[in-house]
């Protein structure tokens, strides 16, 4: 149980931070108990449901004014960033994409992904705020979430923003909100893909340990949403060099280790 509240915490932190959760998930149980893959995935849903709670009025203005054309341009944008990442998360399935046995393939994600960091926010340095979502950003925003799902340790948030800066957004906290919105359906769809396959295998079903999964899920939560509300304050006046440094520190000390 205390494992279990450990592994919501280290989501909860984690999942909107640049630094990959399913990555520090991996590294946490490559010491504790291996979680099944529905577990890894709902306590992400956890944290995009703190997303849900964080950005509750953005989200009952884009419901209560889905008339508008600018809503539901908005609306068409993040519904083909999903539609992307749904359809690529799928066909990676299909072709047998895994999280790894090991670390090793998170320390080197870790550490390729901060020079990314490194080398997008030198791009992004300098220019024009640019606030509207484009239907390039869109679709890069999807395809990588797909790319960071297939390396566990690229970071799924990382991704979808880094994307959104390099195809044209270049303020911080709308490149955030729009990945932290692509992330509400695409984990919501991915933590149902998964509880459907449990439950459609008895014996996964009785195996899965679903007090300690719906703890982890609640904890995830409520540490993530005063993450998310940290963050968004953060990188209104800051680049997110540092979050590259700590993945870079990490990745090395990992492969040190290993």
């Amino acid at each position: 149980m205390l494992e279990a509240i450990l592994l919501g915490v280290i989501e909860g932190v984690t999942e909107f931070l640049p630094i990959s959760s399913t990555g520090h998930l991996l590294i946490a149980q490559h010491w504790l108990e291996r979680r099944s893959d529905l577990f890894n995935v709902a306590i992400q849903a956890g944290a995009i449901l703190a997303v849900t709670l964080v950005y509750r009025r953005r989200l009952l203005d884009l419901a209560t004014t889905w008339r508008d054309p600018g809503t539901r341009d908005y609306l068409a944008k993040l519904a083909t960033a999903f539609g992307v990442t749904a359809a690529g998360g799928l066909t990676a399935k299909k072709l047998g994409a895994e999280l790894p046995d090991t670390v090793q393939p998170v320390a080197w994600a870790l550490i390729v992904g901060a020079f990314v960091i490194f080398a997008v926010e030198r791009w992004n340095r300098g220019r024009p705020i640019v606030e509207a979502v484009t239907w390039k950003v869109a679709i890069a925003v999807g395809v990588a979430q797909v790319i960071a799902a297939v390396f566990p340790g690229a970071s799924r948030s990382a991704a979808a923003i880094f994307a959104a800066l390099l195809f044209g957004l270049s303020c911080r906290p709308r490149a955030a909100e729009f990945a932290f919105m692509v992330g509400i359906p695409t984990m919501f769809a991915a933590t149902g893909y998964e509880l459907y396959k449990t439950l459609g295998n008895p014996a996964a079903a009785q195996a899965e340990n679903w007090a300690e999964l719906g703890i982890a899920f609640g904890v995830s939560a409520a540490v993530g949403f005063f993450t998310v509300k940290w963050l968004m304050k953060f990188i209104s006046s800051h680049s997110f060099e540092p979050f590259a440094w700590y993945r870079l520190a990490l990745g090395g000390v990992l492969l040190t280790m290993l």
